[in-house]
């Protein structure tokens, strides 16, 4: 009988979730190519072991991550008690050969059951501290389907349950795979519940837990493939198949426009749920609503309507609603059919959880299909994304650094940028704005390129300047990259004269290249003109090839990361520094000892380009920490939490419409510390910064001495001598 119920339970789970499996991915795979999944082999496999196996992301957390991690791993352990399970149908005194009679593994089954039961308990705790029926937008579940994990907690829950308590019957019958021993301390327990009773009754509830353990793990296995839950199957995929830069890097797909160009239906950015990868969709489906990405975005932190989650959710649901189509137009017929989905009128998640039609979850009218719903409109066209949520993004890469499976947000989204850019011509018009000036220009402002070397005027020294044709000069070590910033932007150009005068007085020999100085192309790629971008790049990089060059330092962040990460797939292979590290290091080496005290109290913001995009976080701490006099304090938010400043993603050339300005809410939290002084290391940081205190001052909550200034005018200024001490005047008669 056990084998007879047991088996039917089995088979009809494993067809069910089989087909689901078959179904996603056939899906899937209908995606279009990505490229370099399976590079640097080593690498991704000891990625795979850090963060599936020691849950490196999910403990950055340290309440859910540890429960998290106990979990996992109770989960992992306890397939040695699926296998007694389903040996048990079979044989009484089934035990795993070789180990399974083995004191240890029951000691560490129960072990983890009740650590199992231990973490359950911390995330409902977490859920009901956090719930959206009561903090709304400001919990991290707000959206998520909260019904379903409550259904998998319950079922989770009744996993381990049903297991100690077969396992307390088998103690008691002698079944238990490792004899009567107490080390299986748990099944003792609850032994000690059915000790009165006889051996025949512990029999009956050993089978009937049994059998009803594998019934719910069987129910369990069939919810997931069919609930958020899937990311227990498809995590452990999607982190070994993630990108693999030493950080975030370059954006991931990098096609060549020209090319592309050629064709007679170029495939430019992503127009259609279709035109996403394979490892897109791949993201789509391994989401696991937890909300880390929304906390920590700038954009739905103040007031937007871009959550990361809901957006990745939003596809995810537009893809399975679009899947029959998807896969008949493949010639794959479907057999799981979805009509409700086709035309349009499917259930929405979202609207069950209050969200609100900024973008999220909407409907289509009755009768739309899913075929002809536009991937990015407003709520009027029945788009999957409002355009409000595409644009909201300042690329800061908050939500992939805390994923803790590794979706690529900020690649999803410019890639629907860039086909709403070059094919669709439709973006803010204050960005139209910019990419003018930088075709006719080279620079977002839109100066004249013969104002780029106005900066050096007034310098103690000549600035080197490369000049058309020329080779760099063999004694040069570093090629300055200014900037358009630093070139043309008032408060950059006090930076990039601070940071030549330190260069000077270290004896670092550079130069520039003046007027031939174009932007790297980067406010271009992030707003999703891939083909501006390109374009410069490629002519930036074959000045710099028949230049000579080799070393390059630059004071912007974000021509840091082009020249650094971005260019060598274009051709342009440089070793490149940012101005804090080659600041560092001549600190470290005494070349440059700040020796005047500043006495101010400082705090130091996290350019996101430099931080996350590149993981340079120690440079400017310890250029800070060798000037004297200087107190530093950190903000809640910073290094890889840090908070934005509102400028990345394009964003510093589009007005901030919606909810409350990104640059304010920053500056609140660095003068909640009542700082003299906000640091950091970016001339955009610096602009956007400068910005929120000026407006802080007006309104008067912030005092007037409080400054703005890059790490670098902080050690040209303790380098200066002291001021020499005024003696008071003898009074005269």
């Amino acid at each position: 009988m056990r084998i007879a119920i047991g088996g039917a339970i089995t088979l009809i789970a494993l067809a069910v979730a089989g087909r689901r499996v078959f179904w996603l991915f056939r899906l899937i795979r209908s995606g279009q190519p990505a490229q370099g999944r399976l590079d640097d082999l080593p690498k991704r496999i000891w990625t795979e072991i850090s963060e599936v196996g020691g849950q490196r992301k999910l403990l950055k957390w340290s309440v859910p991550g540890i429960a998290h991690f106990f979990t996992f791993w109770g989960f992992t352990i306890l397939l040695l008690t699926v296998i007694e399970a389903y040996g048990g149908l079979f044989d009484d005194d089934f035990h795993i050969p070789g180990f399974g009679h083995w004191a240890a593994i029951g000691f560490l089954e129960d072990f983890f059951s009740v650590a199992v039961l231990a973490g359950l308990a911390a995330f409902t705790i977490i859920r009901v501290k956090n719930a959206p029926a009561r903090l709304e937008r400001k919990s991290r579940f707000y959206g998520s389907h909260t019904g379903p994990a409550w259904v998998i907690l319950g079922l989770i829950t009744a996993v381990v349950g049903t297991l100690l308590i077969y396992r307390g019957a088998q103690y008691n019958t002698g079944n238990l795979p490792q004899g009567q021993t107490k080390w299986a301390f748990a099944s003792y327990v609850v032994s000690r519940i059915f000790s009165g009773l006889s051996h025949d009754v512990n029999e009956d509830i050993e089978t009937a837990f049994l059998l009803l353990n594998i019934a719910v793990i069987m129910g369990f296995s069939v919810l997931v493939v069919y609930s958020k839950h899937l990311h227990i199957g498809l995590a452990p995929i999607n982190v070994v198949l993630k990108r693999e830069p030493a950080a975030l890097g370059p954006l991931g797909s990098t096609p060549d426009i020209e090319k592309l160009m050629e064709e007679d239906e170029p495939l430019v950015g992503v127009g259609k749920v279709e035109d996403f990868t394979w490892k897109a969709m791949l993201d789509f489906a391994t989401c696991t609503e937890c909300g880390r990405c929304q906390s920590q975005c700038p954009a739905w932190n103040t007031g937007k309507p871009l959550s990361p989650k809901l957006l990745i959710m939003d596809l995810r649901d537009h893809l399975f609603a679009k899947a029959p189509y998807l896969l008949s137009t493949k010639g794959e017929a479907e057999g799981e059919e979805a009509p409700k989905a086709v035309t349009g009128v499917e259930e929405d998640a979202h609207a069950h959880h209050g969200v609100p039609e900024s973008g999220f979850g909407r409907v289509p009218e009755p009768g739309q299909p899913q075929v002809d719903r536009p991937l990015v409109g407003t709520a009027e066209e029945g788009g999957v994304i409002d355009p409000d949520v595409l644009w909201s993004c300042t690329n800061c890469g908050a939500c992939v650094e805390q994923c803790p499976v590794d979706i690529e947000h900020v690649d999803h989204i410019v890639d629907m940028r860039r086909y709403q850019v070059m094919i669709e011509s439709a973006f803010p018009s204050e960005a139209g704005v910019m990419l003018r000036n930088l075709e006719n220009n080279g620079n977002p402002w839109g100066v004249s390129p013969r104002t780029r070397t106005e900066w050096t005027e007034g310098l103690p020294f000549e600035v080197r300047i490369i000049g058309d044709g020329e080779q760099i000069p063999e004694d040069v070590e570093y090629l300055y990259w200014v900037g358009c910033a630093g070139a043309i932007e008032d408060r950059a150009k006090k930076v990039a004269r601070a940071f030549a005068e330190l260069l000077h007085t270290a004896g670092v020999e550079f130069a520039i290249l003046g007027t031939n100085e174009s932007c790297t192309g980067d406010p271009a790629r992030r707003l999703g003109n891939e083909y501006l971008y390109q374009e410069m790049a490629k002519a930036n990089i074959e000045l710099l090839n028949e230049t000579g060059v080799k070393k390059i330092v630059a004071t912007c962040p974000h021509c840091f990361n082009s020249l650094a990460r971005e260019y060598s797939s274009l051709g342009g292979e440089y070793e490149v520094v940012h101005h804090t590290q080659l600041l560092g290091k001549l600190v470290e080496e005494r070349k440059l000892v700040p020796i005047t005290p500043i006495d101010s109290s400082v705090t130091y913001h996290d350019p996101c380009f430099l931080g996350r995009h590149n993981k340079v976080y120690t440079p400017p701490r310890e250029i800070l920490e060798a000037i004297p006099g200087i107190r530093g304090q950190e903000m809640h938010r910073c290094k890889d939490r840090g908070f934005c400043c509102g400028a990345g993603g394009a964003r510093m050339w589009m007005e901030e419409k919606i909810g409350k300005r990104v640059n304010v809410d920053r500056m609140e939290e660095a003068l909640g510390l009542d700082p003299d002084v906000v640091s950091t290391a970016c001339p955009f940081c610096i602009v956007m910064l400068t910005d929120a205190v000026t407006e802080k001052k007006l309104a008067g909550e912030a005092k007037e001495s409080v400054e703005v200034l890059d790490v670098s005018q902080l050690l040209a200024r303790s380098l200066a001598p002291a001021a020499p001490a005024t003696t008071p005047a003898e009074p005269v008669g």
